[in-house]
């Protein structure tokens, strides 16, 4: 037996029209642009009707690069201007995400990404909310992300990064105690030989002790996560990228 559950749990933030609610012309072409506003909606089930619609008559990469991530990168907007909130933030990436799914299924392979990260929340932490946005806004910026979760042992990160040979790797903590976990990743990749960015974030005392060991980059805001990913495809080393954005 079928059974739809889509409205088991109700939106009720889509059912109202709230005044001011942002939105975008994005795009000339009336279909594109009826997906641009789902996405800033952040609708994931409007989304993929949307663009399963409109594959009968597009590229699915017309869709992907004309709507779908412009979409996701005025989202990106709104969350650095404290428009949107990591609700809104993360309900637009999966609406995002879904519509890439539909286009990729479509072209029967994946998009090519701009570069692969890794993000985590330390060994003891199981605040993710930081590391939801990072991945939300490198998503939006064309990049792949494996995300590893929360409470990730030190072992489990320096595999993944030997794995996946990622451009940068990403953590967040909340609690002092857990950013240790941080230095001891640091002295497990350079025994490997690995010196890549490790860019981190959240409170904690993650300011203080990044700037103390090796390949700690410090990470303000969750914002900045996709342009230090774009200077480490450039090539700058992660002491060029932590003297960058030191103030």
């Amino acid at each position: 037996m079928n059974i739809d559950f889509n409205n088991i749990f109700v939106r009720y933030d889509l059912l109202v029209s709230v005044k001011g609610q942002p939105s975008q012309l994005l795009s000339q072409d009336q279909d594109l642009q009826e997906i641009i506003d789902s996405v800033i909606k952040g609708d994931s089930i409007h989304t993929a009707s949307l663009v399963k619609q409109h594959l009968e008559q597009k590229d699915p990469l017309d869709i992907i690069y004309k709507a779908l991530i412009p979409a996701m990168e005025y989202v990106s907007k709104l969350w650095e201007e404290n428009i949107y909130y990591l609700p809104q933030t993360l309900n637009a990436s999966d609406a995002m995400q879904e519509g890439i799914k539909i286009c990729e299924e479509k072209m029967g392979r994946a998009i090519e990404k701009k570069g692969l990260v890794i993000t985590h929340t330390a060994e003891g932490d199981l605040h993710d909310l930081g590391q939801k946005i990072v991945n939300a806004l490198l998503r939006a910026q064309g990049y792949e992300v494996i995300d590893l979760g929360n409470d990730v042992p030190v072992k489990v990160v320096v595999d993944a990064v030997k794995k996946y040979k990622p451009l940068m790797l990403t953590g967040t903590a909340g609690l002092t105690l857990n950013v240790e976990a941080f230095n001891r990743i640091s002295k497990e990749l350079c025994k490997e030989g690995i010196e890549i960015p490790f860019a981190c974030g959240g409170g904690g005392g993650v300011q203080v002790n990044m700037i103390n060991f090796k390949l700690g980059v410090y990470g303000k805001d969750a914002s900045l996560a996709a342009p230090m990913a774009a200077d480490a495809k450039k090539g700058l080393n992660w002491e060029e990228i932590k003297q960058k954005y030191t103030s």
